[in-house]
């Protein structure tokens, strides 16, 4: 693929790169420190997080699913989770920005050509963020496009309009899904400032509120032909495209779910008051809270392992991509995104009633936890998951090949 002058280049020389799984979390604790210190002014002001996103594309954490033979870490996908866990819990809305780019780069690995490979995994490497412009409003499902690709000479025009484009108003390439003249699904990689995108910041969902995740207008915007990816592959054979997408979607929640608990311990340790008939002299010492304390702890401990385990098959699925392997890896990464789902929301509300009716307070905003698990966990709904393990364990169905499993 030809070299395209990049604006970022100067900036990003200094790019990390990570040499093992260790360092890469390393890294994930540190820029996390840094961002949990702001996280909660820039949900009650809307402030979206441009030098966040810098911090994260220098440290190396973008380019750690890029295979080892283009130079990559190619970490694990439990590490891959834990990172995205780590950074949610630091800042839900943080946690979530690279998840499409992470799905990008596995679409990429699956199907992209040779050349393809070599040019966007260095790219990821020097600290490029990829942003989708992928779902649109007003289809019969989310599973439908109105958004064509359509040739002109050696290239495509593009021409749609995109809502829901989290990352990419924070991207240097945007990943364009859209059907071709086959009414095949395509995944065209553009540079962000090309003539003809529009990326509005019209975002307004009461949590993840710096996602960015707002509209991607595409006015005949030109497609370099060695650009596109035929994503529609990438599901007419068994891949683990969704699973490791979705075991993102894990590590984000399970973030939102570790922040709600530690803000709820150190409330109630602080400030919190024992109920009137406890019979105890602090809230702490109030058997209640203590088992209800100890129930949301157990349930993310299982919730963690869960997505440990998932990672594992993933892993094996990428290693040995057979259907068995990948109906395994699915499975697996729906329980874990169930669980997670269901201890974010729950934490969440946990937080408050342990900690009372001064938790409310606007000053203090941690209702961020649950608008943001709330917002989150509405991204695919679990109770198709629920179904989809049910209907494979009964009656011995495939899960169907989706983005969302």
């Amino acid at each position: 693929m030809d070299k395209i002058p990049h604006p970022t280049d100067k900036i990003r020389q200094l790019t990390a790169r990570l040499a093992s799984e260790e360092e890469a979390i390393e890294a994930a604790r540190k820029l996390a420190k840094r961002f949990s210190e702001g996280a909660s002014q820039r949900d009650q002001d809307r402030i979206l997080p441009h030098h966040e996103l810098d911090s994260l594309s220098q440290s190396g954490l973008l380019g750690i699913t890029v295979p080892s033979e283009y130079g990559g870490l190619d970490v694990s996908n439990s590490v891959l989770a834990e990172i995205t866990a780590i950074l949610s819990e630091a800042d839900g809305s943080i946690g979530q920005i690279p998840q499409n780019h992470f799905y990008i780069l596995e679409a990429l690995r699956v199907d992209g050509t040779k050349e393809q490979k070599h040019f966007f995994f260095s790219r990821a490497l020097a600290g490029d963020r990829f942003g989708n412009a992928l779902s649109e409003r007003g289809t019969k499902t989310v599973g439908h496009y109105n958004t064509r690709l359509t040739r002109d000479g050696f290239g495509y025009r593009v021409n749609g309009r995109k809502f829901y484009s989290t990352g990419a108003i924070f991207a240097d390439w945007v990943a364009v899904f859209a059907l071709n003249e086959d009414e095949h699904l395509t995944m065209s990689f553009v540079q962000r400032g090309t003539d003809g995108i529009e990326i509005i910041d019209d975002w307004d969902g009461f949590g993840q509120r710096t996602t960015g995740s707002g509209t991607t207008v595409l006015d005949n915007v030109y497609v370099q032909a060695d650009a596109v990816v035929l994503h529609h592959k990438g599901f007419e054979r068994p891949t683990t495209i969704g699973s490791v997408g979705q075991i993102i979607h894990a590590g984000i929640d399970l973030g939102i779910a570790r922040a709600a608990f530690a803000d709820m311990i150190d409330f109630v340790k602080t400030r919190s008051r024992p109920w009137t008939n406890s019979g105890v002299d602090k809230a702490t010492d109030d058997p209640l809270t203590i088992a209800k304390v100890g129930e949301i702890a157990i349930r993310l401990e299982a919730a963690t392992a869960l997505v440990d385990r998932a990672g594992l098959k993933v892993d094996i699925a990428q290693i040995d991509t057979t259907e068995e392997n990948v109906i395994a890896a699915t499975l697996a990464v729906a329980a874990a995104k169930v669980l997670t789902s269901e201890i974010a929301l729950d934490a969440a509300n946990a937080l408050f009633e342990l900690a009372g009716t001064t938790a409310t307070s606007t000053g203090l905003n941690l209702d961020r936890h649950w608008r943001n698990a709330r917002t989150h966990t509405l991204h695919d709904p679990v109770r198709w998951k629920y179904h989809v393990v049910g209907n494979y364990h009964l009656n011995g169905a495939t899960p169907p090949r989706s983005g969302a499993l």
